[in-house]
């Protein structure tokens, strides 16, 4: 059973047992995170469910592609470790994952 730990704006801090083949911001929503919006529902449009990958996880994500680069691009609050959770998809090689939701825009 694989593992995500999630962090809210707020410092919350919960670890669920993540839904294989989700993407992790659909975890994050079933979870009880309302604060992440992803306002497009995962196609990639909208970066409004950006997120702060734990620096442990960066390399063993998928690449980035252009268009959530240029979405993150958008946000005032983007740094080396953002990326948006509906682009990554959890599942046994993200056990142990951790995230912090990204200040709003």
């Amino acid at each position: 059973m694989a593992e995500l730990t999630i962090v809210g704006r707020d410092g919350t801090e919960k670890t669920i047992e993540g839904k294989k083949g989700w993407s992790v911001m659909e975890n994050i929503r079933d979870a009880g995170f309302d604060e992440l919006l992803a306002l497009c529902g995962g196609c990639c449009s909208c970066a409004t469910c950006h997120v702060h990958v734990d620096q442990a996880w960066l390399d063993r994500l998928p690449a980035m592609t252009g268009d959530e680069d240029d979405l993150l691009d958008s946000s005032s609050h983007r740094n080396g470790a953002s990326r948006l959770s509906c682009q990554i998809e959890f599942g046994d090689a993200l056990d142990g994952l951790r995230v912090t939701i990204a200040q709003e825009d």
